[in-house]
């Protein structure tokens, strides 16, 4: 096994939020750093920018990750650059606020599309290496909603708890390689996810959290970062929830 700071990390939808502050958390300590993104091309150029300051190897590239060719594709150009992922961070999903009667059947589709099926597909990619490694991590961001639920939310909450027993599942059969799979479950987050809420809606919301605020990017981070950790060998098959309290 390489040590640590020599090791690979992929990280999907990390041109902001959450995925961006994950990706900078490993470059800090100078991981190989891959930064995957579908459209924001100059976004993801920052967050390598960023990552580049603590003297990463860091490596953008973009695909739809709903099609495995394009997953395919990726993996080709990291394999060329030498830059074979040792821990797969699925972060790359979209949210839908609305009431179920109102969903259509292409709004379904997109929501279990893209934050289920890719995490499907860049995982069965990439854990083949892992196998033949006996040693990975991967790592999913899953949302409190997957555990819970969520009024208004039922698509994106429904995604989310298939992705939850997806870790799960997976966990139990990833073991024997060395292996870990866990997901990681925030509750609200202070990211542009929270833009189609006014100020009020948002207030109402940390009344609700015992801590009284929403978490911040880095924080999320921090869990990632500690589970990918080899020391972090016996964890595995777990939901975490870094919620304020607001899910126990």
């Amino acid at each position: 096994m390489k040590p640590f700071t020599e090791q690979t990390v992929l990280i999907t939808g990390a041109s902001r939020g959450i995925g961006a502050a994950i990706a900078e958390r490993f470059a800090s300590v100078g991981m190989n750093v891959i930064i995957h993104y579908l459209n924001s091309h100059e976004s993801a150029n920052e967050v390598a920018r960023a990552c580049m300051k603590h003297g990463s190897k860091v490596l953008t590239v973009s695909a739809d990750l709903r099609f495995k060719d394009q997953i395919l594709k990726m993996k080709e150009k990291l394999d060329q650059r030498e830059m074979i992922p040792d821990i797969v961070v699925n972060n790359a999903g979209i949210s839908h606020y609305g009431l179920l009667s109102d969903v259509t059947d292409e709004i379904w589709d997109e929501v279990m599309e893209v934050n289920l099926k890719g995490a499907f597909l860049c995982t069965q990619v990439f854990m083949e290496q892992m196998i033949r490694n006996k040693y990975g991590r991967i790592v999913n961001v899953s949302s409190i909603w997957g555990i819970s639920g969520a009024s208004c939310e039922v698509v994106y909450s429904t995604a989310k708890g298939g992705m939850n027993a997806f870790t799960k599942a997976l966990a139990k059969e990833l073991a024997p390689s060395g292996i870990t799979v866990n997901a990681v479950a925030p509750g609200a987050v202070d990211t542009k996810m929270m833009t189609g809420f006014n100020a009020q809606e948002k207030a109402a919301v940390e009344s609700e959290i015992p801590v009284g605020r929403f978490a911040l990017p880095n924080e999320i981070a921090s869990l990632v970062y500690f589970l990918a950790l080899p020391e972090s060998g016996y964890i595995t098959g777990q939901i975490i929830s870094p919620n304020g309290g607001w899910l126990t």
